[in-house]
């Protein structure tokens, strides 16, 4: 039996008829193919909380098409695009994939494989312009003479680059955006940040998504900022933390104790060289406590869930890593931070109030 698959990378953050629509064009494209998506779980890559957690992610995607739900784990998803890229590829080629489908703002593969190519001949001057201060978007977006700084298009170059760097046997396809990735207007067809916000404004977002809306657990990075006051209060080595480098550990306790929201703390530690969504994946790995000698290699494949054509298509699959379904403790470093991580977001906030600076516990003896 010949396999074939196609993979997606996604976040679901929450799922809605964008995605829908993706997946839908995705399979009538590759028809027979079992779609194989790599997902980031409880967090993600732009440093905050899944506002549904993977359990349900994995069987809204099933429900919606999805053959196979592969876990990305903590450590690359909640990382710069770079190593988020890397990760899900690494997995995907594991998988057997031949090819990628990635939603694109400009809908030019030719021209985002230029671009990869681009930036993979001009590492050095990128990474010479972050030495001087730049970030590294704006660092990227230097050397094109090409206007393409969109998330989406973003993303997919550094995919292709995991797939020219790696010499992977996949071939990369772009699907044509149908909303703008950072517009909070809600449609029937709109973004995953206008969801979101649409959620901490309190309205009714029910007609944006296909699912039940019980589903939306309302957990935003925010409800764990007295959590991250109490770790930088208390964290002597801040340095030891997965990216805090070049002394942002000095800002961090700077401010930490002037700040009662974490939007104000993060506006004030940010700074030319620390975007904001780079300083919120900090705190992430501050609020879990991920160390910059943590174990990154990719040593399983975690399935969270398949259908039954996935299930077929995992029973053939021969792969030189084991894939496991279950958490068992020392199976891997990599598995064990994400359990680490699964726990903290699951912590029950409801029983805490925070108030000038102090937490209360309001759960009944």
């Amino acid at each position: 039996m010949f396999l074939k698959a196609v993979g997606l990378i996604v976040e679901f953050n929450p799922f809605h008829y964008g995605h829908k629509y993706f997946i839908d064009s995705v399979k009538n494209i590759f028809k027979g193919y079992t779609v194989i998506c790599v997902m980031s779980g409880n967090f993600t890559e732009r440093g905050d909380t899944s506002v549904i957690n993977k359990w349900d992610k994995t069987k809204i995607a099933l429900d919606n098409g999805i053959d196979i739900v592969l876990e990305l784990p903590f450590l690359y998803a909640t990382q710069s695009a770079d190593f988020f890229a890397y990760g899900a590829l690494k997995i995907l080629n594991d998988m057997g994939v031949s090819d990628i489908v990635f939603g694109s703002e400009c809908n030019d593969i030719s021209k985002l494989y230029d671009c990869a190519k681009k930036q993979l001949e001009c590492d050095h001057i990128i990474k010479s312009n972050i030495k001087d201060g730049i970030c590294y978007p704006k660092a990227v977006s230097n050397i094109y003479d090409d206007d393409i700084n969109s998330p989406n298009d973003i993303l997919g170059i550094c995919y292709i680059k995991e797939i020219i760097k790696n010499n992977y046997n996949i071939r990369a396809h772009s699907i044509k955006r149908t909303n703008d990735y950072n517009s909070l207007v809600l449609d029937k067809i709109c973004s995953s940040s206008a969801i979101r916000d649409g959620i901490k404004n309190n309205r009714d977002i029910s007609s944006y998504i296909p699912y039940d809306v019980s589903y939306i657990n309302n957990k935003f990075l925010d409800d764990y900022f007295p959590l991250i006051k109490y770790q930088i209060i208390c964290n002597d080595n801040l340095d030891d933390i997965l990216g805090v480098d070049e002394g942002i550990e000095n800002r961090l306790k700077k401010y930490i104790m002037e700040c009662d929201s974490l939007n104000d703390f993060i506006l004030r530690v940010k700074c030319k060289r620390y975007t904001y969504n780079r300083i919120k994946r900090i705190l992430v790995h501050i609020l879990c406590n991920v160390r910059k000698d943590s174990s990154r290699e990719i040593d399983y494949i975690r399935v969270l869930g398949f259908s039954f054509n996935g299930q077929k298509y995992l029973s053939k699959l021969k792969l030189n890593i084991p894939i496991l379904y279950n958490y068992k403790k020392g199976i891997s470093k990599l598995f064990d931070i994400e359990y680490k991580s699964s726990c903290i977001y699951d912590y029950d906030l409801s029983k805490y109030e925070y108030k000038c600076g102090v937490i209360k516990n309001n759960q009944r003896n």
